[in-house]
């Protein structure tokens, strides 16, 4: 990258394109390291070095906005350095001026940098503002000297041209409110701060200006109190002068200083006029920047009044309304953490990978998606919802419709269960990774607990639409995650009220030898019935097929579930008495079960007809099977 000596403006390499490339759609976003290659002396509009010229012109700019006014009023204050100060800050103005038709610019229809030169050219003398640059670039007042050969006088007022610069203070001012880096109530305070000190000194220089070209100086405002003024120090009127103009526009007018003349009452009048929109602008801005800072805290208020008068109204416990108030103070604490506005504002692609980054840890930890792919996850936590739950809050009620289920963030939560006598009782406690109200989404049944929060809780809620959506379509993975749901049955057994079903249940997927052993209650044994002939889960779906691990028990080769056969075995065909059992999955175990019941160990396995069974499949459902010994 080489640099321009005489004012240190990056200029890049030559590109064959007018327009530059896609990727300085970023340039919003990234900033300066999207920046693509321009063309030879075409200035990047985003280099380091073209914004710290801007930056030193900015200075210069404050520097006219002081000493254009001031050598108005105090034309016996203008000196040879002065002139040549001036002169020096209008030739880098002037620079600027011949900088600007080689500065890129972005196309406001197709978001691309222009590079072209004759494109950049064109555009800036077309630019209604140009006139005014350069007028207020040329030393005016120093030409007239020259030419006439003696002071401007009122032609003086030609200088005040030069504060056509202030725009770019203004443009300053409009990035930097932008710029989240910056505070924007100190920005805005900062901004109003310096229009009023440039009003005061405006207005003080103008109506000394006045007193200075008067022809007789005692019909002045100042002449009238000082008859010597124009004897006395520069700094000496100036103090008077500004001192007048903080009286007049903070409205206190002493009355000490006043208007003598007609020119002097037209300017007070139009100072007075400016000075009331100035001030309506500066308290409209300054009541914005307060009520807006305020705004949460009032609208907590609000809602917390709201609440109380709804509770108050429809007589709630007051056990309910301290939850109600609980919840609706702690939905405004964490409004920030869970800003769901910002977010729906977002890409579906962003809020996802939000989601991913805050989620997928937690979720693959969760000991229900232990194992499942990485599919799965992503799909499950793209529609995952963070919420808080103060102390003592009821997260799922029991016996509620099974519409939720959740994974513990941080925080605790207590499983509880309504007794007999409909006092309640605490069952465990769950920590963070652990979930609740998995049960009565997963068989989609009344939640069996109350999940209550036991201090301040953070949770992430999977709906039992979406868990449906995203586990039925992946059977494999659905392998998983009830493979991992069933083992919760050895805490289900103790406390839930459908204890015999989800012993059934898991006897059914691991232990079918035993099956005959489990003494269930017909309403019991055809809640379980129902739903393992619906697929064993209604997230899971009918079309689900298992394979369950050997060290669980006899392995199945992913069949989906059957009613297990009923036989009748004889000890030999001399023995007509014969035992009914439930068909083991192998004859290995069904000759083990004869040397159980009979006491003899047995060589093979007969049909009535004589026949050697050699395959376990081909046994039906009410055969009389022999045992030869």
């Amino acid at each position: 990258m080489a640099r321009q000596s005489s004012i240190g403006l990056a200029i890049l390499p030559v590109t064959s394109s007018g327009l530059t490339a896609r990727t300085e759609l970023l340039r919003p976003v990234f900033g300066a390291e999207a920046s693509p290659s321009l063309g030879p002396l075409v200035v990047n509009p985003h280099s380091c070095s073209y914004r710290w010229w801007q930056k030193w012109l900015i200075l210069l700019v404050l520097y006219t906005a002081w000493s254009s006014p001031f050598e108005l009023a105090m034309e016996k204050s203008a000196s040879a350095a002065l002139a040549v100060t001036e002169l020096v800050v209008d030739a880098f103005f002037a620079v600027d001026i011949a900088v600007s038709f080689f500065v890129a610019y972005r196309d406001k229809t197709t978001g691309l940098l222009v590079t072209d030169r004759k494109k950049i050219a064109t555009r800036h003398l077309k630019r209604p503002y140009l006139v005014l640059d350069v007028l207020s670039t040329l030393p005016l007042q120093i030409i007239y000297r020259l030419v006439s050969g003696r002071h401007a006088g009122m032609y003086g007022l030609l200088n005040i041209l030069r504060l056509w610069r202030l725009h770019r203070v203004s443009k300053l001012f409009a990035r930097l409110e932008k710029d989240i880096r910056f505070s924007y109530l100190w920005t805005r305070l900062i901004k109003l701060f310096c229009v009023t000190l440039f009003a005061l000194h405006f207005a003080a220089c103008i109506y000394l200006s006045i007193a200075s070209h008067a022809k007789v100086k005692e019909h002045t405002w100042i002449g009238s109190q000082i008859h010597d003024f124009e004897d006395r120090s520069v700094w000496f009127s100036y103090t008077y002068a500004v001192y007048w103009s903080i009286t007049t526009l903070a409205t206190v007018g002493y009355g000490d200083l006043h208007a003598t003349n007609t020119k002097e009452m037209l300017f007070s009048i139009v100072f007075m006029l400016f000075n009331m929109g100035l001030t309506s602008y500066i308290i409209g801005n300054i009541t914005n920047l307060v009520v807006h800072a305020a705004a949460n805290t009032f609208k907590m208020r609000d809602m917390v009044k709201r609440t109380a008068v709804f509770g108050k109204t429809n007589r709630l416990p007051e056990a309910m309304r301290e939850q109600m108030m609980a919840s609706v103070q702690l939905r405004f604490k964490t409004e920030e953490q869970l800003d769901t506005e910002v977010l729906s504002e977002l890409p579906k692609a962003v809020r996802s990978g939000i989601a991913q980054h805050m989620f997928r840890g937690l979720v693959e930890s969760c000991y229900m998606f232990q194992g499942v792919s990485d599919r799965l996850v992503v799909q499950l936590v793209a529609e995952m919802k963070a919420e808080f739950f103060p102390a003592k809050a009821d997260i799922i009620l029991e016996n509620e419709a099974p519409t939720d289920c959740y994974i513990i963030v941080s925080g605790e939560v207590e499983v509880l269960t309504t007794l007999e006598d409909g006092t309640e009782k605490l069952v465990m406690k769950i920590g963070p990774q652990g979930m609740a109200g998995e049960i009565g989404v997963m068989f989609n049944i009344p939640q069996p607990f109350t999940i209550r929060s036991r201090r301040l809780t953070q949770v992430v809620r999977i709906t039992f639409g979406h868990m449906v959506q995203t586990v039925r379509p992946n059977t494999a993975d659905g392998v998983i995650v009830f493979s991992n749901f069933v083992q919760v049955s050895d805490f289900v057994e103790m406390h839930c009220r459908y204890v015999h079903a989800f012993s059934q249940l898991r006897n059914l997927l691991f232990f079918p030898q035993y099956i005959e052993s489990l003494k269930v209650k017909a309403k019991e044994t055809s809640f379980v019935r129902d739903h393992l002939r619906n697929g064993w889960s209604t997230v899971l779906g009918s079309a689900t097929m298992f394979n369950v691990d050997e060290s669980k028990g006899p392995a199945h080769k992913m069949l989906p579930w059957t009613e297990p056969k009923r036989v009748v075995i004889h000890e030999n065909f001399s023995n007509k008495t014969g035992k009914l059992i439930l068909l083991p999955d192998s004859l290995q175990e069904l000759m083990k079960l004869s040397e159980n019941k009979f006491g003899k160990a047995a060589s093979g396995v007969l049909t009535v007809e004589g026949a050697e069974i050699e395959d376990i499949e081909v046994v039906r459902d009410g055969d009389h099977l022999f045992f030869s010994l």
